[in-house]
């Protein structure tokens, strides 16, 4: 769990912080989670004072979706320090970390596809002083309009205290401020955590930066391939490994509370569905399918799951307690019914089934009643899956090349949000505004995990270090 820091005052003193008595945003990263928040403080932002002229360079914003948000020019200076000390985190000491930051906010900023902010690496410096007393009229005459600055501190028993601060500089006013202290080398969550609330307090919308995203890497010949699970940040920092590869991991997803992954499990040929613990690292088996075994999906409240299985030429949608236990049929059609996602409710399913005679999207109740068709254009639909958000499914559409399309639950408003050769399986980002997806490249064969926004217009490839698949992507962190 994590607490929002109030800021009060000049630019405190790591020990000053700790005297203090209101709530501090304390990040415990790894796979072993949030630490325990402390009691600390951070300081306000004084009055507008005289600044120094700016140095030439403009800034240029522009948000880049339907709604009628303004057109934003976003400034995001380096994020001074006191002094350096050395931290042993990446670039060695806060001076090189307070860059990284201001770089990781600007990247996140940049590439969620509404904004296009001017980052560290164009800007001037600032003094450590002017975080809390920003040389408005400079930045006035930069163009800017929206303000982030911050501070790095290094903390006696070796923590690192980031504050961060959002300014409108017309106004010459504070928007939102919020501090935290990491462990050097979980700078980064500090920088998604800033990132997430400039985006929440100019968009309304709800944070995603502070995620992570499971996926399958995938290395070897095409005809062996070789398929572990993995976990990576949002923005495709800090990959990591979680199964050797002797079985064949397939379709991870997150509980709902982040604590575990569910995936697929083929080791001999025999189909198993495991839990993977976050906290501990260790694993335990849900259930051993009968025949071929498909696609496993929380419910929105964890205690149960749904997967697709194969027997005697049928494959239907099973649930079973996410504990283990017997698992309960709720699909009986001839053919394929499969890839079951719930609604944010968890009062509908949505799959995909060809008992129609092509694959199309159904709905049903999460009893398995009232089964009922909703996709009726041309083609083929696949993997479906809700919308955090609950007003919109996301699938593959199939048509001669496979693109990620998203319509209404209803089956109306279908859009496509790629075109290219072979896009399939999308995950929702924790907000329901961008998507991820998997890429095949058709004369290589080489997959790759991209996300696009709800526009379709703004793609991005997150780096992995091998080929990757199946990305699903996790809830805000806690």
């Amino acid at each position: 769990m994590t607490d929002k820091i109030p800021l009060t005052g000049a630019v405190p003193s790591f020990a000053s912080l700790v005297r203090c008595g209101a709530a501090v945003l304390a990040l415990g990263f790894g796979l072993a989670g949030a630490a325990h928040a402390q009691q600390q403080a951070l300081p306000a932002s004084n009055a507008p004072q005289a600044a120094n002229a700016a140095s030439s360079g403009g800034l240029t914003g522009s948000v880049t979706d339907d709604s009628a948000w303004r057109d934003l020019g976003i400034a995001i200076p380096s994020f001074p320090t006191d002094r350096p000390v050395a931290t042993g985190a990446e670039g060695g000491n806060t001076e090189a970390v307070g860059r990284n930051l201001a770089r990781v906010v600007f990247n996140d900023l940049k590439f969620n596809g509404l904004f296009k902010p001017t980052g560290p690496d164009s800007l001037p410096g600032i003094a450590y002083a002017e975080v809390t007393a920003p040389a408005f009229s400079g930045w006035r005459a930069r163009s800017a309009e929206m303000l982030v600055q911050g501070f790095v501190k290094g903390g006696a028993d070796g923590r690192l205290t980031v504050g961060c601060y959002l300014y409108d500089v017309a106004l010459g006013q504070e928007l939102a401020r919020e501090g935290y202290v990491v462990k050097p080398e979980d700078w980064r969550r500090a920088a998604h955590k800033c990132a997430d609330m400039v985006y929440s307090r100019l968009s309304g919308e709800s944070p995603f930066f502070d995620s992570k995203i499971a996926y399958i890497a995938e290395t070897g010949p095409k005809d062996h391939r070789r398929k572990q699970l993995a976990i990576m940040d949002s923005d495709g920092a800090n990959h990591r490994f979680i199964t050797n590869g002797q079985a064949t991991a397939l379709t991870p997803r997150y509980s709902p509370d982040y604590s575990k992954i569910l995936y697929l499990s083929y080791l001999d040929g025999r189909p198993r569905i495991y839990v993977y613990d976050i906290g501990s690292g260790s694993q335990r088996l849900v259930t051993e399918g009968k025949g071929p075994t498909f696609a496993p999906r929380w419910s929105p409240d964890g205690k149960s799951i749904l997967y697709s299985m194969a027997i005697a030429g049928n494959t239907d949608i099973y649930r079973v307690p996410a504990s283990g236990g017997p698992s309960e049929r709720l699909t009986n059609t001839p053919g394929i019914n499969i890839g079951g996602s719930f609604s944010p409710d968890g009062r509908k399913i949505v799959f995909e089934s060809d008992r129609s005679g092509s694959q199309q999207v159904y709905v049903m109740n999460s009893d398995g009643s009232g089964q009922h068709r909703i996709s009726f254009f041309g083609g083929r639909a696949a993997t479906p899956e809700w919308s955090p958000r609950g007003d919109q499914i996301a699938f593959t559409h199939i048509a001669g090349n496979l693109r990620v399309a998203v319509m209404d639950p209803d089956g109306n408003n279908l859009r496509y949000l790629t075109d290219s050769w072979q896009d399939e399986a999308p995950t929702w980002a924790p907000n329901g505004r961008i998507i991820q997806f998997f890429r095949t490249e058709k004369n290589t064969g080489h997959t790759s995990i991209w996300q696009v926004d709800l526009t379709g217009r703004n793609e991005r490839r997150l780096k992995t270090p091998v080929d990757a698949s199946d990305p699903a992507w996790g809830p805000v962190l806690p």
